[in-house]
């Protein structure tokens, strides 16, 4: 399996999901070493998805401990439809593999909340050791 960034971000620490195994395979380890994922759903023709792309990543490099995704909903429409994505961008953190917050939209004031709150309120301080084959 291959990590890939996403275009337009040259170091970027947000791993783009490209199919459902993937996906079930970063949030699994991720629960299993205690990290909470938060999780990017948007489209590449949605606007308002790639206005977010900075933040997101800005979020991800000041956030080490968190492991952050993204997943465009036209190509793993499968965990899109699981998780009831239905308006880009939407944003999840998800704890133990369950979600616990959802956020719809581009608001970027409250996804830095959400995500500065589950690095506090999880108590986690290193990053996850996510294996990729």
């Amino acid at each position: 399996m291959e990590i890939q960034q996403q275009k337009g971000v040259g170091n970027s620490k947000v791993v783009k999901v490209e199919k459902e195994e993937s996906w079930d395979l970063f949030v699994n380890q991720a629960s299993n070493e205690g990290h909470p994922v938060v999780a990017h759903f948007g489209a590449s023709w949605c606007v308002t998805s790639l206005s977010m792309n900075y933040k997101f990543e800005e979020l991800a490099q000041t956030h080490p401990e968190i492991l952050f995704l993204y997943v465009d909903v036209d190509d793993v429409q499968s965990v899109s439809s699981k998780l009831g994505v239905k308006a880009m961008p939407t944003f999840f953190l998800i704890k133990d593999k369950e979600v616990v917050n959802k956020i719809v939209g581009a608001n970027p004031d409250e996804v830095k909340k959400m995500v500065d709150a589950s690095a506090e309120s999880f108590g986690v301080t290193a990053p996850p050791d996510i294996v990729v084959e």
